[in-house]
């Protein structure tokens, strides 16, 4: 087992993550602070079951990038052996089952984006998958060695499976608990891993692991969860009307990432601030007092904070360039926008597409400006819609090539979202 260096002493990331808002439950406070004031490794688990993060994965993203800059070793385990399986937490059915193939391919993809996050070079943080030693345990020797640690009336006791006890809970999934505790003991046996952390729907397979190890090895090892955040809304976090908020540029612009934050609702701004930038406290706080017409500075603020470490300076500059342009740009057309303005936010139509003319419901719908035709005859019939600065006067307002001005018009849905069509 590699140890902990217990000789070095380190600024305790835990009064940082309380401050911040990211500790909902843990095992032990006292121990856990005890614990972090030397160098730590620890571990977060995440699931491959799509070849990209959304943004509700950024609050365990954002936790680990704390620790390795507090002077911790992250570790993050990929979850190629469990997804096999299916976390049961939070879902009110079974999982699909993935091929091996595929789980494969996210895991490498899922890889490739937590290093813009997290530094792994010279072993300063660890990416691992489960799959490596779970898919070569013997099953017997499984039951025997780890499941008779397991008591079955302990296991129903979790909310993980109690949620599912009434629509019902496969055998497969009910092994879950048992591998994910089995993780945090193998991780503590090779890597010397002493913290799990979560959100906190995996506070019963955290305790789960915790009592494991105690139980194999006579030692002590500690959880820590997260909130599952909602938008002030009830909105779960990284939800749209577009759908989920992908950390991927392929499948959501740098552009449209930045206006996912920027148009956060004024009650949220100072905890999204606290969460997912690492602006100081004392200007979260300066920033978050603002009201009014002052609070564009804070969203701009997390907009730009929150792009930068997820695409990087040069694609927040350009979203944050872009967005002003458009916002001083009400009356403009398309052929006025900047380059950086005009590729955000572009939507190719064919020639053949348009034709005589397409009605301003469908192409509002059709470039993802309204999720549906009706919610596009509503807002255009409310004056919401506009055409190169000017309101459409009816939902089924023909447009056509008159309308294009150098191959492109602009279009706006309300005051925040634009769309440039190119033909």
């Amino acid at each position: 087992m590699i140890e902990q260096d217990h000789g070095i002493k380190v600024e305790n990331i835990y009064d940082t993550l309380n401050e911040r808002g990211f500790i909902e439950q843990v095992t032990d406070k006292d121990l856990v602070k005890e614990l972090l004031q030397h160098p730590t490794t620890c571990y977060i688990g995440f699931d491959p079951t799509a070849g990209s993060f959304h943004v509700g994965s950024l609050l365990p993203i954002m936790s680990l990038m704390h620790m390795q800059r507090g002077g911790h070793r992250p570790l993050a385990l990929i979850g190629g052996g469990t997804a096999m399986v299916g976390d049961p937490s939070g879902k009110t059915e079974m999982r699909p089952i993935m091929t091996r193939e595929k789980i494969d391919e996210n895991v490498v993809a899922l890889k490739k984006q937590l290093s813009r996050f997290i530094d792994f070079s010279d072993g300063k943080a660890l990416l691992i998958n489960n799959a490596d030693w779970l898919t070569g345990l013997r099953y017997i020797d499984f039951l025997r060695d780890i499941g008779r640690h397991f008591s079955v009336n302990r296991m129903l006791s979790a909310e993980s499976y109690r949620a599912r006890m009434e629509t019902g809970l496969n055998f497969i999934e009910f092994n879950y608990m048992l591998l994910q505790s089995y993780d945090f003991w193998y991780l503590f046996k090779h890597y010397g891993c002493r913290l799990q952390m979560g959100g906190n729907d995996q506070w019963g397979n955290i305790l789960a692991g915790e009592d494991l190890t105690r139980r194999l090895e006579r030692e002590t090892v500690h959880g820590m969860t997260f909130p599952l955040l909602t938008t002030s809304s009830g909105i779960k976090m990284g939800k749209t009307h577009k759908g989920a908020v992908w950390l991927d540029p392929e499948l959501t612009s740098p552009y449209e990432y930045y206006q996912f934050w920027i148009n956060q609702d004024d009650s949220d701004v100072e905890r999204f601030l606290l969460l997912f930038t690492f602006l100081p406290l004392d200007e979260v706080k300066r920033l978050g007092a603002h009201k009014d017409a002052a609070i564009r500075e804070a969203k701009e603020a997390l907009a730009y904070e929150a792009t930068k470490l997820c695409h990087g300076r040069k694609e927040a500059d350009l979203a944050r360039d872009a967005s002003r342009q458009l916002f001083g740009n009400m009356e403009g057309n398309a052929s006025e926008l900047t380059t950086s303005a005009q590729s955000a936010i572009t939507y190719h139509i064919s020639k053949e597409e348009i034709g005589d003319g397409i009605p301003a419901y469908i192409l509002f719908e059709k470039t993802g400006l309204c999720k549906t035709r009706g919610e596009a005859r509503r807002l255009i019939s409310q004056g919401g819609g506009y055409l190169n600065g000017e309101k459409i006067q009816a939902f089924d307002q023909m447009i056509n090539k008159q309308n294009f001005n150098d191959d492109s018009l602009l279009i706006r849905a309300g005051k925040k979202r634009y769309m440039k069509i190119t033909c």
